[in-house]
């Protein structure tokens, strides 16, 4: 880790420069939004942007790890909302159900996964970022996976599913786009009967 920098304060380890690059492009991100620079990151840390591009190799990469970080909160309330529930299939609709609905209203959740970054979304579905982040969600739900009879491969699979349902919406919402029952109806008819087939 390079001590050079970091308004005279170096961080303790890398750990402690990842979570404070993360905190900075936070706050850029609350004042110019997701069109954000490294150059801005470096300057509120005090350091230069070959020193942040060492931690995060571009913006994009940057906005992704800060969005996901700012996730925590959607993950609780997902959590509340889907707490009872510990049917397999019911869990799954009403969590994909859910993250579409909540989409607008959750600032870091959309610049992961809002249509405007469709592209950028597209190409992350099935990145080691992007599973992680469904198997944190699912671990958070009521079910007892592996009572339903769900391996480690299973869930694998299963978030790679649900990310690709979410991705299509996001990418196309239908025409008109289907929401509150309709959506679900359409998820329990079509998704829900895969669950069951393992």
């Amino acid at each position: 880790m390079r001590t050079h920098g970091w308004s005279g304060a170096a961080p303790a380890d890398d750990a402690e420069a990842v979570e404070r690059i993360v905190a900075a492009a936070r706050r850029a991100i609350d004042r110019s939004g997701e069109e954000f620079s490294i150059a801005e990151v470096a300057r509120d840390l005090g350091v230069t942007r070959q020193t942040v591009y060492r931690y995060f190799p571009s913006a994009e990469a940057l906005l992704t790890a800060t969005a996901i970080a700012q996730t925590e909160h959607f993950l609780d309330v997902l959590a509340e909302r889907v707490g009872d529930i510990s049917d397999p299939a019911t869990a799954v609709v009403e969590g994909i159900a859910y993250t579409l609905e909540r989409l607008p209203e959750e600032k870091y959740l959309g610049l992961l996964l809002r249509p405007g970054r469709a592209s950028a979304f597209s190409a992350g579905v099935t990145s080691d970022t992007a599973r992680s982040f469904g198997r944190s969600l699912l671990e958070r739900y009521s079910v007892d996976w592996a009572a339903a009879g769900f391996s480690d491969n299973d869930l694998d699979e299963l978030v790679e599913h649900m990310l690709r349902i979410v991705q299509s919406f996001v990418i196309d919402p239908g025409r008109p786009p289907r929401r509150g029952n309709e959506i679900r109806s359409y998820l329990s008819r079509w998704v829900a009967p895969a669950l069951g087939s393992r």
